[in-house]
């Protein structure tokens, strides 16, 4: 429906609406949905369309101390520059509510502004829809957008001669509803911009509340930056009263806000922080009481079809190109970067790009506290098979080497890391095994692919089993195999 500029005819046809609406009978059209669900609401709170007023619950000293206190107050200048002048001149009065709907600022004609406080549109009024029904600061306050509520939106009948337009302001640094800013005046003095007026002059406060804000974070920042230097390279960070972060080290160490009353902070690496006050904000550093605790990942890629990953007792749903990852920053526990890891996944066509995308999705799984950046490196207890083969190869343990290696290296895997890995670890297994000449350790060996059809391995197995082991025969059968097909 439109009414262009008629605004009486369109109060005439809204109070129709309302008294259909409140009687249960149908005016032909219906109210906006914005308005009708604030009704519905306010009907809920049990406001009383026919002798319902704002309840006036600040005196003028419990306002006065509000509003000194209050965010809005130091961005007045720019809302009287954008509005006020409109408001006299249109016969309007500015108002300013706190985020509990409590008006702390009225401002205007003085003719408009006692018309204003005879409706108690006055400082110390509670503006909710729960205290006044249907209105513009209740409704931007309640469902936190922009609105006008023309003459017989509002649902208390005292207020149809009146249009409203309000919005929200928000705190930057936390992002809640701090208040609302309201034009409001009799209906014949509407002009159709008003809303999209008292928007813009929220939009400018928030700009000129996040501009003092980070005024106040380089202020912080540089009154207490000693306390960032005085860890000496050690995690940490300063943050704000509210718990964001301003300054870090390393970089990432943090999400950009952390809970400011919590006793304990979970760091990147592993650690625990703890939270200092300091005259203003908070310094965090590293708990010294707190032992580093890394995850435990358990790795299974040798000798294996489908390779597997436990990550603190949780599997992991592994791909073939993140155990190929894997196992390279197993390898390279100090770190490799992207361009390193693509030549070692990928040879000379290896793609940075997509290396980093393949790490975005492994970190995903394991998390970013076990797969750390800059450079990539694990940060974990890994507990693999072959890990542990590398480790008994480097005792002298031929024991543990044949009883650990239960195949090749990821089989399936063309990759230059794990291909030169996995020849490097059967030469080893090969080596030691053939040294020690222990029947057990030659046993295990040749029941692998890579010792299955071994010739010098299986001649001195055959040799090192007793005539009555049932399994000699079986070998030797193995070994004249293997040299028909070494002939």
């Amino acid at each position: 429906m439109h009414w262009g500029h008629d605004q009486r005819a369109k109060a005439r046809a809204l109070s129709r609406v309302h008294d259909a609406f409140l009687g249960g009978g149908s005016a032909g059209f219906v109210p906006r949905k914005l308005i009708s669900e604030s009704w519905g609401r306010s009907l809920a709170a049990q406001i009383d369309p026919y002798r319902h007023e704002a309840p006036i619950v600040l005196g003028p000293d419990e306002v006065a101390d509000r509003w000194a206190e209050h965010p809005l107050s130091g961005v007045l200048p720019v809302l009287r520059e954008t509005l006020v002048g409109i408001a006299e001149d249109a016969m309007h009065v500015m108002i300013i509510t706190d985020g509990d709907g409590h008006v702390l600022w009225c401002e205007g004609a003085r003719k408009v502004r006692r018309s204003a406080e005879d409706v108690r549109l006055a400082e110390g009024a509670r503006w909710t829809e729960e205290a006044i029904g249907t209105n513009a600061m209740g409704i931007a306050l309640a469902v936190d957008t922009p609105v006008v509520v023309h003459s017989a939106e509002h649902l208390v009948r005292t207020y149809h001669g009146w249009t409203c337009a309000a919005s929200p302001v928000h705190d930057p640094d936390t992002g809640t509803t701090i208040g609302a800013v309201d034009i409001s005046g009799p209906l014949h003095t509407v002009h159709p911009a008003m809303g999209a007026l008292v928007s813009a002059a929220a939009r400018l406060a928030e700009s000129e509340l996040r501009l003092r804000q980070a005024a106040r974070d380089e202020l912080l920042r540089s009154r207490n930056m000693r306390h960032l230097i005085a860890l000496r390279g050690e995690p940490g960070a300063l943050l704000s009263p509210t718990g964001r972060v301003l300054a870090a080290e390393p970089h990432g160490l943090l999400p950009a806000r952390i809970d400011p009353t919590a006793d304990r902070v979970p760091l990147a690496d592993g650690r625990e922080g703890v939270l200092e006050p300091l005259a203003e904000g908070f310094l965090l550093r590293v708990a010294r009481t707190t032992a580093q605790r890394h995850p435990v990942l358990s790795l299974t890629f040798l000798g294996v079809e489908h390779p597997s990953a436990v990550l603190n007792g949780r599997e992991l749903p592994l791909t073939s190109r993140h155990a190929e990852l894997l196992t390279a920053l197993v390898l390279h526990p100090h770190g490799l970067t992207a361009e390193q890891l693509a030549l070692k996944l990928y040879g000379d066509r290896g793609n940075p790009a997509t290396v980093r995308a393949e790490l975005h999705r492994l970190r995903a799984q394991v998390g970013t506290g076990t797969l750390l950046t800059k450079p990539y490196r694990l940060r974990a207890d890994v507990q693999g098979d072959f890990v542990a083969v590398r480790e008994a190869l480097r005792r002298g343990d031929v024991g543990a080497v044949a009883a650990g290696y239960r195949g090749a290296l990821l089989p399936r895997s063309e990759a230059p890391v794990v291909r030169d890995e996995r020849e490097d670890l059967l030469a080893g297994v090969r080596r030691a095994v053939l040294t020690l000449g222990d029947a057990e350790s030659l046993w295990e060996f040749t029941r692998t692919d890579g010792g299955h059809d071994d010739v010098e391995a299986l001649h001195l197995l055959v040799r090192a089993l007793p005539r009555d082991d049932i399994r000699r025969e079986l070998v030797a059968g193995q070994l004249r195999r293997a040299l028909r097909v070494d002939g």
